[in-house]
This record gives structure tokens, sequence and C-alpha cells, in this order.
């Protein structure tokens, strides 16, 4: 049964459920899976997660579906991305087996934090991996804890998404050849800097140029940029240093292969962005925040769809992957992961 709680009011933010998933790597293997009631991690003061930030995440969600059903939307892109975070990081495998074991097992204890259909909250699941072992040179540390925790969360935008306007940065968010292709929490701690400074100014979000030529469009600080022609083409930047988002994967493939539009993945250079029509920022809590402005050291990029609501290009994406998600538009073969109560 579902937990008595106020949806409609539950922000964006962490919460203590009763269960999560730990196991914990020693001796040169994975030990077995468990359930913990422990919210509280302890690791060596000399932990290689302290030292050298050796750590990697993701971040997916679970849902109530219109008929009813728990799901999870795409888990596998998500397992599959967290094995090459760990990979790059010198982090023994978190393998797809793991990750998928360890969802299908959080949900299931905290399954009376599902949200209902309808509420516009969801259940937000954040596994993680970290070097838990002692390590003084720089070296990767001989042993690891992945944990898979959840909470319930409202929607990231109340009232429905607004466009927000975005700053170009003049920070770089990746080195060439560099980790912005996985989801290392460095990424996100050098990220914070250039965040506290944007929204200080009034933005909403930093938009990060490529750091070899700052010529063309990489991404933003926590999610994926798409951008809409004027004859409809739905166009992403194409680069080495972007974080493969599960989000803007699909959103390329309902526009190509549901909703019949024509995408393009390539290079896309920051004096092209005037010619655009419309401008989204994608990735997992907001799906797509569509962007109104963008300031270019104090000119204004418009879009012609203003800051008053979303493109019809932006929205009609939104409202079909989010149908998707909650099963009122049925899902490409694969996409939903049903999680079933004991």
């Amino acid at each position: 049964m579902t937990k008595n709680i106020d949806w409609g009011n539950l922000g964006f933010g962490y919460t203590d459920l009763p269960y999560r998933a730990v196991c914990e790597y020693k001796n040169g293997k994975w030990g077995e899976m468990q359930l913990s009631e422990d919210p509280y991690v302890r690791i060596s003061e000399c932990a290689g997660v302290l030292q050298y930030s050796q750590s990697c995440f993701e971040g997916l969600k679970a849902y109530t579906t219109q008929d009813g059903r728990i799901v999870t939307f795409r888990p596998d892109l998500n397992a599959e991305r967290m094995y090459n975070s760990c990979k790059r990081l010198e982090i023994p495998a978190v393998t797809p087996e793991m990750f998928m074991e360890a969802l299908d097992r959080v949900v299931k204890a905290n399954i009376e934090y599902v949200p209902p259909f309808g509420s516009g909250a969801t259940l937000y699941v954040r596994p993680y991996v970290f070097g838990s072992g002692a390590v003084i040179g720089v070296a990767p540390a001989d042993e690891y804890i992945f944990r898979m925790i959840c909470m319930p969360v409202g929607p990231y935008y109340k009232g429905g998404a607004k466009p927000i306007k975005v700053k170009i940065s003049d920070f770089d968010r990746a080195a060439p050849r560099g980790t912005g292709d996985i989801k290392a929490g460095l990424n996100y701690a050098m990220s914070l800097y250039a965040s506290v400074h944007a929204h200080a100014e009034g933005y909403a979000e930093n938009i990060y140029l490529d750091p070899a030529t700052r010529t063309k469009i990489e991404e933003a600080g926590g999610a994926n940029v798409i951008f809409v022609t004027k004859d409809g083409t739905v166009v992403t930047p194409k680069s080495d240093s972007i974080l493969p988002s599960v989000t803007r994967r699909s959103i390329m493939y309902v526009a190509e292969h549901i909703l019949g539009m024509k995408t393009e993945q390539r290079e896309v250079t920051l004096a092209e962005v005037p010619d655009f029509v419309e401008c989204g920022l994608c990735g997992t809590a907001a799906v797509i925040s569509p962007v109104g402005i963008i300031d270019n050291h104090g000119e204004d990029i418009v879009f012609p769809s203003g800051m008053e609501h979303p493109g019809p290009v932006i929205q009609k994406l939104y409202d079909t992957l989010t149908g998707i998600q909650s099963g009122r538009i049925e899902a490409p073969e694969g996409w939903l992961h049903e999680i079933k109560a004991d």
C-alpha cells in the first residue's frame, strides 16, 4: 500500500527511506548484495573517495504508470553507463547484473514510497560507487562500496516548465580526452563554482563550450542540450566530451521514430545558435527544460518561443516522452522495466 504522503508538496531533495542496497568490494571481489537500514557510511579517513575523488554515480526514476504498474525508464542504459564510468576511474566494475539486482531490490523494499500515478511525483533512485579503502599515494583504492538509495521527489518544476535563461560559461566543463563522457563525481565538483556564480547572476544554468577551440556547444552543467531548426529538425551537439544522456538519446529516438521528425547529431557552433528557433536542456530530473534566452557575454540570444512557454517542438517532445514514461503512450520494446511487489 502506498504511504499517505502529501505528494503534491514534495520538493526535490533527500529523504531517508527504510532501505538501501549495499555491496562491498574486498579482497579482490564483490560480496553479496544486501539491504541495509543504516543511512550512514563508515570509511577510513584516508579513503580513496576522500583523497582522490574516486567515485561515480547515476540517476533514474521509478514511476507508477496509468495502469498501476511500477516501472523504471531504460535502466539498462544507466547500468551500462555506470559500468563504463567504473572502468574509466579504475573502479572494479559494477556489472549490469549487479545494478539491476540492486534496483529491483531497493524499489521493492521501499515500494510504499513510489508515488501514485497523476501525483506529479516520482521515486528518484541514486546508485553510486566509491573508493572506501585507505590510500595515500596516488593510486586506486583496494576496497569499494556500491550503494543504491531512493527517495520520493516532487516535480522539478511545480506548475509546469517555464523557459529559463542560461549563460555561456567562461569555464571549461571537461578537458579533451578527459572524463566528460562519464558520470564521475569529480566532474560535478568542478562545476559547482561556475554554477553558484551563474545562479547569483540570475541564470538557471551554464552552457559550456568545447575546451579546445571554445567555438562549439557541448553541454550544460547537468544536462545535454538540444536545438530545433526553422524546418523542425531536432539537433544535438556531438563531442567526445559530452555525457551520453539517457534522456537525450531517448528524445532523439522519439523525435525520429515516433514523431517522424528529422534529427541530427553533429558539431554545433556558437555562431549558428541564433539561427535555431528552440532550445532545451534535457536530463533525468526535469526531462526537458525549455530555454528562452542564452546570454553570450552580454549579447542575448532570444528564441522565438520567448520566456512564457516552451516552443511547440520542445513541448511535443516533452509530452511524448513523459507519456511513454507514465504508460499513457506505448513504449518502444524494452524501454520500461517493471518492478513487481512481492
